[in-house]
């Protein structure tokens, strides 16, 4: 069953979060300890506002476990979603020019990160998340969705071109390089 996550669902998305977005974890808590880093991750994930937070993912549960998780945001929202990261960056920290490199074009609800627990994997879950994410996107009124690929990472490229997405696209994104892919979920005339 596909649902918006809740706060009671944080134990088991953490993982799923951190195998999505690796290194990425540590740039947005502004640590290198990974540890330290995903428990600073779960409190955004509590919270409302952010990038990160149980109100920008759904999840996908079968037999009273997430077996999958997504996370979306519209492009328009991306700089107002990591700014509490980057607050508490400078306030902990004392770091006053970090910057989080952005990844969601202005104009795209943007497929943050998805993951599938290996228990789970090779039944569809990712496939099935990606559709409720474009159907939520063309119920919000958003022509067009994006996502980043690892340009290495020749699995999920080939799924997502399976799934109509189009290479639009190259960024670096903490010295790592991706492929942008877009895709029309939704014709405004």
């Amino acid at each position: 069953m596909i649902r918006q996550a809740v706060k009671a669902d944080a134990e088991q998305i953490m993982p799923l979060l951190h195998s999505a977005i690796g290194s990425i974890a540590s740039s947005l808590a502004g640590t290198e300890n990974e540890q330290e880093a995903l428990e600073i991750l779960k409190d955004f994930y509590l919270s409302s506002g952010n990038r990160i937070s149980f109100e920008n993912i759904i999840v996908d549960e079968r037999e009273g476990r997430i077996a999958g998780m997504l996370v979306a945001y519209h492009g328009s929202e991306a700089e107002a979603l990591d700014r509490p990261f980057l607050e508490r960056i400078s306030r902990v920290q004392g770091i006053r020019d970090y910057k989080i490199e952005r990844e969601a074009g202005e104009d795209e609800y943007y497929l943050d990160a998805v993951a599938v627990h290996e228990d789970f994997q090779g039944r569809g879950i990712a496939k099935a998340l990606m559709s409720a994410f474009e159907s939520k996107a063309r119920a919000l009124g958003h022509p067009t969705v994006s996502l980043i690929v690892e340009e290495n990472n020749e699995r999920a490229h080939s799924i997502y071109v399976k799934q109509g997405y189009d290479h639009t696209g190259e960024l670096t994104v903490y010295g790592h390089r991706y492929l942008r892919m877009t895709k029309l979920v939704l014709n405004i005339d």
